[in-house]
């Protein structure tokens, strides 16, 4: 009868070790993992093109009288669709929200608002995604809640969901 090295435990023990690590990894919250540069600054610069007939909005807009959101999308984006309609929910309530398409071919940007609604007072194209990066985007969708004084006030990373919305935007409105 032959002997069975005690060695050929270590690779189902190693790899039951591993994924322990990675369940314990993923399931962690640790809030926001990457922190906003821009929370608690003011906005940046916009380097926006026009999205087809739709209209723009400037840094000016950002910085008018009360709180405001800014959401980074494309047509592209899952995630995207999915927040959509809290996002026309919100404007529907009158928040005024500017949107940033983000690498987008226009058409699919335009298909996309048509299918969908448009919650947008005003939205301009992001094609080479210079505004994102200088907002600090690292992933669409973002969100970030703007008060009067033009100072974000928190970033939404991922799409906004009912629970974000009344957790965290919505008492950010309110003030």
């Amino acid at each position: 009868m032959a002997r069975l090295s005690p060695f050929l435990a270590v690779p189902p023990l190693l790899f039951a070790g591993l994924a322990a690590m990675f369940y314990v990894g993923m399931t962690q919250n640790n809030g926001d993992a990457m922190p906003s540069a821009r929370a608690g600054g003011t906005v940046p610069a916009l380097t926006l093109t026009p999205l087809g007939d739709k209209p723009e909005f400037t840094e000016d807009a950002l910085t008018a009288e009360g709180a405001k959101l800014v959401n980074v999308w494309a047509s592209w984006c899952g995630p995207c669709r999915a927040e959509h309609p809290q996002l026309v929910a919100l404007a529907e309530e009158g928040v005024p929200i500017y949107g940033i398409n983000h690498k987008d071919e226009p058409a699919n940007a335009l298909g996309f608002l048509e299918e969908l609604g448009d919650p947008y007072v005003g939205i301009g194209a992001d094609l080479e995604g210079r505004t994102s990066l200088d907002w600090g985007v690292y992933g669409v969708p973002e969100t970030f809640v703007v008060n009067g004084d033009g100072v974000v006030l928190e970033r939404i990373a991922g799409p906004v969901t009912r629970e974000i919305l009344e957790k965290q935007i919505r008492p950010l409105l309110e003030n």
